[in-house]
């Protein structure tokens, strides 16, 4: 067997994959450029990607194993028979326990009132001499609409409920088996009542041509003012000038964004979008780390893993994604 992992997030699983994999196998790794020469006697290529250069490249190729959830640089077209897809999961835990940490970072507004301290400045009820600030908000009784219900929406609304937070989702069809912590799960029907309801509203679905832009300034105006955006999905589903805009005008209160307009492509500094989030006081930016956790690394490399050894065996990958109409 001969597995070639592609670009750098495929490459950083590498020896976590050796460690689980209990049947000689060879190993090549590096760039996506870089490793294209090494598919032509290779049996499975790890990577986010899957271009036409990689099929020619692969003619002996059997899997194709993407190492996150998303399919977005998957060139399916390029599947020829016999060529089997899978993708990963592994990160719902880390992710939703990153947007539970948003919603209340944002609306406890953890930075500003560590800022001030730091300089002696008591925001809070013991100041003296001042009045003290608003109550803040409480999570529970709040309504969180998820936008996108697989695996990490669900994680996320069992989290929620313990937060005695009203929960409500929208998804490809709507589902009429609804786990009980929920109020609804609705189709695309649904989408702009559940703009209106959510005050706060997690994007957890995967990026295609149909979600592309789908919250535009129209649909941004539908939240309200004091509601939170928290992204962990792709950047491309909110419009990047919109959002920058409803952000700054204080259309809506504010923003977790884990999800980029530009990623780095080499060395050094990678502004992460051409609007200038970065000088609003109301986002909370990361670098695209909300599932980058313990769980999730092991739990991917040991479906990468378990999924070389079952191509080595003829069956069928686990997470196998079905081919495109």
């Amino acid at each position: 067997m001969k597995a070639v992992f592609a670009g750098s997030f495929a490459v950083r699983l590498v020896e976590p994959v050796r460690r689980h994999l209990t049947m000689p196998c060879e190993i090549v790794a590096g760039d996506e450029a870089a490793v294209v020469d090494q598919l032509g006697d290779a049996d499975v290529l790890v990577s986010m990607a899957f271009t036409k250069q990689f099929a020619s490249a692969g003619a002996k190729l059997r899997l194709v194993q993407v190492p996150g959830a998303g399919l977005d640089r998957i060139d399916r077209s390029q599947l020829r028979a016999g060529l089997a897809l899978a993708n990963a999961y592994g990160h719902e835990a880390g992710i939703a326990e990153y947007v539970i940490g948003a919603m209340i970072a944002l609306t406890r507004n953890f930075q500003r009132i560590d800022q001030k301290l730091r300089a002696g400045q008591w925001e809070s009820q013991w100041s003296v001499d001042t009045p003290a600030p608003p109550l803040w908000p409480e999570l529970a009784g709040k309504t969180l609409g998820i936008l996108g219900f697989g695996h990490i929406g669900e994680a996320l609304a069992r989290r929620a409920h313990a937060f005695d937070m009203k929960v409500c989702a929208v998804r490809r069809q709507a589902q009429a088996d609804v786990p009980r912590e929920l109020m609804f799960v609705g189709g695309p029907e649904r989408l702009d009542e559940l703009l209106g309801l959510s005050d706060y509203l997690a994007i957890t679905l995967s990026l295609s041509p149909e979600t592309r832009d789908l919250l535009d300034a129209d649909r941004l105006a539908l939240m309200k003012p004091q509601a939170y955006l928290i992204n962990v999905a792709r950047a491309e589903i909110v419009n990047e000038q919109a959002l920058h805009d409803a952000l700054a005008a204080r259309r809506l209160a504010g923003a977790a964004l884990d999800v980029w307009y530009r990623y780095p492509t080499a060395a050094g500094v990678t502004p992460p979008s051409t609007a200038p989030f970065h000088t609003l006081g109301n986002v909370i930016m990361t670098p695209h780390v909300s599932g980058w956790t313990e769980g999730m690394l092991e739990s991917r490399a040991g479906l990468i893993a378990e999924n070389i050894e079952r191509t080595a065996r003829g069956e069928p990958p686990l997470n196998a994604v079905a081919a495109a109409n």
